[in-house]
Formats: C-alpha cells, sequence, structure tokens
C-alpha cells in the first residue's frame, strides 16, 4: 500500500493528559503498516520551531499504551501568538516551522492537545502544512468531539478522591470543598461531583451566590447531616464576577491570594460557622496510568490519524461522534470551547438529586 504521505512528524502539546503516549503508539504502529515513517518533535511546537526532533523507531514504541505522560515531552509554545524573531537566524516562529518541516522533508504534521494545540494547528493548515489534529484534555472542552482522551482518567481520580474525602468529612463533621481543574468548562467537576455524591458542584457555566450553597449546608446540618461535600471546578466564578468584563474579572483574580477553592471554603465559614477544610487535586489529575477507557479510545484516535494520513485527510480533527470517528474542520474546532449547556442532561440530573449548584 503506497501512501501519499511517506514522513510525517508528530508532537503533543499543552498540558500532559493520560492516554500520550498510547495515541502515540496508536498513530506511528499504524503508520508504520502503511510504510511511513515518524518523525518524533519534542516539547510539542517549541520542538518544530527549533528543529528538535528524530525518528521514532518501533521498538521506542513498546510498552507505551499503560505509560502516562508523553515522550515526546510537551510545552505551551504559541507559535502565532506575540511571534519574536529568533536572535540567531532572525526567523519567525512560523517561518522557522515552515523550514524545519521542509529540512525533515516532512508530508504531514499529526499534532495532539487541547484547545490551544489544534487552534494553532488550524492555523498551520491556512498556511499551507498538511496537518490532523487529536483532540486530548482532561477537560473535555473541545468542541464538535463528545469525547476527549484524558477526561475519563481524570475522572475517576477525582472521584476517588471525593470518595476518600467522604470519611474524613463525616468523621470531623467538617465542610470538605475540593477543586477540581477546569477554567472554562466544568465537565470534570460536574462529573465527578455526581459520581462522588458531591452535596455542591460549582462550575464556569453557571455563577454561583454563597448564600445558596450556605442554604444547602445549613439545611443538610438541620437535617442531622454534620458535613457536606462541595466540588468546585478551578473556573468557578460568583455572581459578582460574571458581571465583570474580562478585563476586570482577570485583574480581580490575580490579585485572589489563593485559588477559588480556599475563598469558598472562607465564604462558607462566615456564613454558616461551620468549620471548612480544602483539598486542590491539581496535577494529580493530569499523571499517572490511563483508564482503560482512555487507552481505547486514544488508540481509536491515533488509528483513524494514520488513515487520515493515508488518505491525504487534512485539516481535520480526528473526533469521536455518536461513537464514529469522523474527520471535522479544523478551523470549525479552533478558538471554541465545549461549554456545559444549561439544558444538559446532567445539570437536570443533579438538580433531581438534590445537588446544589450554586444558583
Amino acid at each position: 500500500m503506497d501512501s501519499r504521505v511517506k514522513t510525517f512528524g508528530i508532537l503533543t502539546s499543552g498540558g500532559d493528559a493520560p492516554g500520550l503516549n498510547a495515541a502515540i503508539r496508536a498513530v506511528c504502529r499504524t503508520a508504520n503498516q502503511y510504510g511511513m515513517k515518524a518523525i518524533g518533535i519534542k516539547n510539542g511546537y517549541r520542538g518544530l520551531i527549533n528543529g528538535d526532533m528524530k525518528p521514532l523507531e518501533s521498538e521506542s514504541l513498546a510498552g507505551l499504551l499503560t505509560v502516562g505522560g508523553t515522550i515526546l515531552g510537551t510545552s505551551r509554545e504559541k507559535p502565532f501568538k506575540n511571534p519574536v524573531p529568533n536572535e540567531k537566524t532572525g526567523l519567525l516562529p512560523v517561518e522557522a516551522i515552515k523550514k524545519n518541516y521542509k529540512k525533515w522533508k516532512l508530508d504531514a504534521l499529526v499534532c495532539i492537545g487541547g484547545n490551544g494545540t489544534n487552534s494553532t494547528a488550524s492555523l498551520l493548515a491556512q498556511e499551507g502544512l498538511n496537518v490532523i489534529g487529536l483532540p486530548k484534555t482532561i477537560d473535555n472542552d473541545i468542541v464538535c468531539t463528545d469525547m476527549t482522551f484524558g477526561f475519563h482518567t481524570a475522572l475517576d481520580v477525582a472521584t476517588d478522591a471525593i470518595d476518600r474525602l467522604h470519611s474524613t468529612a463525616h468523621s470531623h463533621s467538617r465542610i470538605m470543598v475540593i477543586e477540581v481543574m477546569g477554567h472554562k468548562a466544568g465537565w470534570l467537576s460536574l462529573y465527578s461531583g455526581i459520581a462522588g455524591g458531591g452535596d455542591v458542584i460549582l462550575i464556569p457555566e453557571i455563577p454561583y451566590e454563597i448564600n445558596s450553597v450556605a442554604q444547602k449546608i445549613m439545611e443538610r446540618r438541620n437535617a442531622g447531616k454534620n458535613f457536606s461535600i462541595v466540588v468546585v471546578a478551578e473556573g468557578a466564578l460568583s455572581r459578582e464576577e460574571s458581571l465583570l468584563s474580562k478585563k476586570e474579572f482577570k485583574k480581580a483574580r490575580s490579585q485572589m491570594p489563593y485559588s477559588i477553592a480556599y475563598r469558598v471554603a472562607h465564604e462558607l465559614e462566615e456564613a454558616t460557622g461551620l468549620e471548612s477544610r480544602v483539598t486542590v487535586l491539581g496535577y494529580l489529575q493530569r499523571g499517572g496510568t490511563p483508564s482503560s477507557y482512555d487507552r481505547i479510545l486514544a488508540t481509536r484516535f491515533g488509528t483513524a490519524a494514520a488513515h487520515f494520513l493515508y488518505n491525504g485527510n487534512f485539516g481535520k480533527l480526528v473526533a469521536l461522534q455518536n461513537n464514529e470517528i469522523v474527520g471535522v474542520p479544523l478551523e470549525e474546532i479552533a478558538g471554541r470551547v465545549k461549554n456545559i449547556p444549561l439544558t444538559h442532561p446532567m445539570l437536570k440530573t443533579a438538580r433531581e438529586l438534590g445537588t446544589c449548584l450554586g444558583d
């Protein structure tokens, strides 16, 4: 089988997520059956700018399926944002990318990442490069795909943490506030909050009123339930903050001396008089061995990406829709975030369980 792509580059960019190595393995092993050669690009778009890359041999793919992180390394380099010429070469980042693309005789690029990564991939496609994107993020906030790999593993980690906090909360009669990742979208907080039996779930899509949250906690207290679990997305915001401009909000948050969970805990102590404690999961959600689901999803995306390469199906995001793999034009997903619709059935489920969503 002769492929129109003989050599392709592959990179991982943005925050790490479980399943990246499984995706790399799937792309390269499937592409190898088509006779394609894979060039591993180190540290995301930074490696593409600096020409930091090397061939990915088949032996380097052994055992990757279960390994967390990414063997290629990653960075948050954004070549189209505030481009500065290189001091040595004088080249702008995009010029350097094109030069290295040609130097390494690449016929295409496979870019694995989240919103930022795939937005950059879309811009590179507009510059004339053959690009295919894969959707990776624990936030599950990429549009036009039902699921991103990394989400389910992070969901397992967050749910397990909430489960463990239940026993401590019950033993000490406390309010336990747990902060979960999700700056712009609350998928991870909503799902883990429901799976872990959270009494309150605060997400970016629904600005909260602290009095509403306090009322829920006091209702539980008066009903003889001496503890409460409050799940907070890192991007959760108050009703007052939701009225601020983007610039005003950013300034206000930059002046906040701690993350949102600490503020919520402090506000609840003042409103209820009850003792509160905070747990911030942070990077624990992104690391470690990918779940079975994420291994399978990353593998499906990876094998499909190899088929896209073979067929010259460029400028597309490999996406999951109704359990089918489809190609979505990168320009349709660039610069967009998949927020939770206020009519989403999981929000209805949470409300029917008696969960407070802060409104």
